[in-house]
């Protein structure tokens, strides 16, 4: 089992990544372009874990899959993408019901990613023929990249990797840095490891609160440089298991490396939901006049809590007709939301969208 002694350069790295974690949070977007962000991130998740494992089709490609209605056959690569995304879709459900991690859901998970495939690539692998040797193969030379432990061994490490999860103190990315590393390093699967290993470790750190918001894409990072990739996580060490990769004597090579790609991933989400952000907000003012801007101005200014159109009406001289004009354009919008007594509105308030993004929407009101 790989065990992780905190560093400096780790816990540099951990801070960096809080920090990140603060400025997402206090970003605010619209559910609409939250889920547009949501959809986009898991195809390119789909996109570059699959490509890590050879997966041929582009991302154009990768997403024309993903769109398309199900049919009764697809070719591997596209069965692999559309695989891929159902068990992001499944994970997230899981999130909502903050579903511990055990054996079940790691088996679940990549009967999900080998979904059509023979059964004997679904679930833990077995014994092989005698004189056969379970290893992954350098397809140029065919000689033994890696061989994984023995299958009968496969049970109780899976055992101590969730009692692990179930029970440390370590800090939640480092949780999801040792899942990923063991995931691929056991090897409990014929196939299917690597892809089950980078949805778990995600797994984890949504769990944990480190999901940013399920906006950006992890894989994305591990796939820029997939020979780093591997080498970080085999860490220099002999191809044989048991002679250093069960309890690997410098684990902070594969922790550095998991932790510089969350934060060069989580300062993206950063950029990705500032820009979003202020597209959203000057995207919905497109749609108001000028009296219209000037009234949702007002409110922000002076209307913490409720208020009735006659009492703004008042305050601006205007017919009490008017301001429910212009408020029913506020909240068509979704600025403004209209309270509802006994089936008939009686008084407004501004939205959870205004009241998270009134400095963006007064400075956009007053650069228009």
């Amino acid at each position: 089992m790989i065990k992780v002694t905190l560093t400096n350069e780790i816990l540099k790295y951990i801070t960096e990544i809080e920090q990140n974690r603060y400025k997402v949070s206090s970003i605010k977007l619209s559910q609409t372009v939250m889920n547009k962000l949501r959809k986009n991130s898991k195809k390119k998740s789909t996109y570059a874990s699959n490509k890590i494992e050879g997966n041929p089709l582009s991302e154009k490609q990768v997403d024309e899959v993903i769109e398309n209605d199900e049919r009764k056959h697809y070719l591997k690569p596209e069965q692999e993408v559309r695989n891929y995304f159902l068990a992001l879709n499944f994970l997230e459900q899981k999130i909502t019901r903050k579903e511990k991690f055990s054996k079940k859901l790691i088996l679940d998970v990549q009967k999900l990613v080998e979904k059509g495939a023979s059964k004997e690539k679904i679930g833990l692998r077995g014994s092989m023929p005698p004189g056969v040797l379970f290893a992954v193969y350098d397809s140029k030379t065919g000689r033994p990249d890696y061989i994984p432990p023995e299958y009968c061994d496969i049970p109780d490490l899976l055992d101590e990797l969730v009692t692990y999860v179930n029970t440390t103190d370590d800090h939640p990315l480092i949780v999801a840095a040792v899942v990923h590393y063991q995931l691929v390093t056991i090897h409990p699967f014929e196939d299917g490891n690597g892809r089950t290993a980078r949805l778990l470790s995600g797994y984890i750190m949504d769990l944990n609160g480190y999901g940013f918001n399920g906006i950006g894409s992890l894989e994305e990072y591990f796939a820029y440089d997939i020979d780093e990739y591997y080498e970080s996580i085999q860490m220099g060490l002999p191809a044989l298991y048991y002679s250093g990769r069960d309890n690997p004597p410098h684990p902070e090579i594969w922790i550095n490396y998991f932790l510089r790609m969350v934060k060069l991933y989580s300062g993206k989400v950063c950029d990705l939901q500032m820009a979003s952000n202020e597209e959203d907000v000057a995207a919905s003012l497109s749609f108001l006049k000028g009296k219209e801007k000037e009234l949702l101005r007002l409110l922000i200014t002076d209307y913490k809590g409720k208020f009735t159109p006659i009492e703004v009406s008042r305050k601006l001289s205007v017919t009490n007709k008017t301001i429910i004009n212009r408020l029913a354009v506020l909240v068509k919008n979704g600025f403004v939301v209209p309270i509802l007594v006994n089936q008939r509105i009686r008084s407004y308030e501004l939205s959870k969208f205004t009241r998270d993004n009134e400095e963006e929407i007064m400075k956009v009101i007053f650069c228009n």
